[in-house]
């Protein structure tokens, strides 16, 4: 195919790029709130929430790929991933409501874990059409383009979640007394923030759904895959192989500790620094706007020194905002440096890891060797709540940060290790360009 004779349909694109902003926008909300209202409104220890935390990524290991081989063999009137995006936001909506109710009216906890398990069923129907609708009509030499304008709008829907938290969810002066957080607890409702969000994610995919034709567009696109036929399934070079397990392992490493932080952090902050939902979102809000504005030049230091040495100033990073944060024990300004230096970490990781991991295997295992790079970040995701909490329940909160820093620093050292995979990327044609990253 000519690159020259194709050129990205932006609006479209954009478009597609809402029922991502409808999904990070849940997820943003669900990682803050839910574990504090496990723990504060239903008494669960930090394991015992932990636990549930960890069951979208149960769900997602199996279902992810499982649906989206469904939606590949779907046929209908709406098109094959648009079905499931739209009836899949329909019900997460629906049972948002009974979420809300369950939240802020004293109930018990049973039917408020079985309205959340199913609205994490839901959730993890929809994502993978969500994911596969932009390749679908988009061609291969445009996708890298189409997917860094899909993550940025989805970006932007994490931005709002987050925003509305810190808007809706704050105390009242005097609110935090000798006893520390029932007082907040009993007097905090989550309803407007859930009926709010769950809005604002209804509104973005009808809005998608309403100004795109799917079956239209894919007609109109038609594309075809022009690959050429090649053998896959080849055995890496020993010391590739190496290489490859290593970087796989640093991968669970600073997922396990990343996810420890963000799962945790919401009661951390009320816990320890006696600041509110809303300045926990703050920080957070923070590290995803250093992130965003980081990966530009981080795309160009990489291309000057290479990708392994850019993941590991991006580790190091990580491991000296966890440590400041450990020693912070008030609200201060320094806070938002810390989660400033502790978003362009995170993204430098994010914008190499993965790259390193491909460069690794032959184009024909491409796909299998994503597959094994998520496998191992959602193996990350499930074990570190349950681990982390553990230590929580029988140490105390303050044990969090320790935990991230020495998942990192393992993370560093086996990096160091790591012999393969660091190939100069290309020069990058377009800015956009840089912001393709796996999300």
């Amino acid at each position: 195919m000519n690159t020259n004779e194709v050129k990205l349909n932006t609006k479209r694109t954009i478009l597609i790029g809402f029922a991502f902003m409808a999904i990070l926008a849940f997820w943003q909300f669900y990682d803050q709130v839910i574990p504090y209202v496990l723990e504060v409104k239903f008494g669960l220890g930090t394991l015992s929430a932990n636990a549930v935390m960890a069951i979208d990524n149960v769900l997602a290991i199996f279902m992810l790929p499982l649906f989206g081989r469904i939606s590949d063999r779907t046929h209908t009137r709406l098109g094959k991933r648009t079905p499931y995006i739209l009836f899949g936001t329909v019900a997460s909506v629906l049972l948002m409501l009974p979420l809300a109710y369950f939240i802020d009216v004293k109930t018990r906890f049973l039917p408020f874990f079985i309205v959340l398990v199913a609205l994490l069923v839901v959730m993890a129907i929809y994502r993978s059409p969500a994911v596969a609708y932009m390749p679908d009509v988009t061609e291969k030499p445009l996708r890298s383009k189409a997917n860094a304008i899909v993550n940025l709008v989805g970006y932007l829907g994490g931005i709002f979640a987050t925003v509305l938290m810190m808007v809706l969810l704050h105390k009242k002066k005097g609110e935090f007394t000798a006893s520390g957080v029932a007082e907040y607890a009993e007097n905090q409702k989550f309803a407007p923030t859930i009926l709010i969000l769950a809005g604002f994610m209804l509104v973005a995919v009808l809005i998608m759904v309403f100004s795109l034709n799917e079956n239209k567009i894919v007609a109109e696109t038609n594309i075809e895959d022009d690959d050429e036929e090649t053998v896959s399934g080849g055995k890496l070079e020993r010391s590739v192989r190496r290489s490859m397990i290593l970087i796989l392992s640093a991968v669970f490493c600073w997922y396990a500790a990343y996810n420890a932080v963000t799962t945790a952090f919401s009661r951390y902050c009320v816990k320890i620094w006696k600041v509110d939902l809303g300045a926990s979102s703050g920080y957070l809000l923070i590290a995803t706007v250093a992130a965003i504005a980081s990966f530009i030049p981080l795309g160009f230091l990489s291309g000057k020194v290479g990708r392994k040495k850019t993941v590991l100033v991006g580790v190091a990073m990580m491991i000296v905002g966890y440590g400041v944060a450990f020693f912070l024990t008030k609200p201060s300004v320094l806070m938002y440096v810390v989660f400033a230096v502790v978003g362009i970490g995170w993204a430098a990781i994010n914008v190499n890891s993965f790259p390193m991991v491909v460069e690794m295997c032959s184009g024909a295992d491409i796909g299998k060797y994503t597959g094994y790079y998520y496998t191992f970040s959602m193996a990350a995701q499930i074990a570190t709540p349950l681990l982390s909490g553990l230590l929580i329940d029988r140490v105390g909160y303050r044990v969090l940060f320790p935990y991230a820093v020495a998942l990192s620093v393992l993370a560093l050292v086996i990096m160091l290790f790591v012999k393969h995979g660091d190939a100069k990327p290309l020069n990058k044609k377009s800015i956009l360009e840089h912001f393709d990253v796996d999300d």
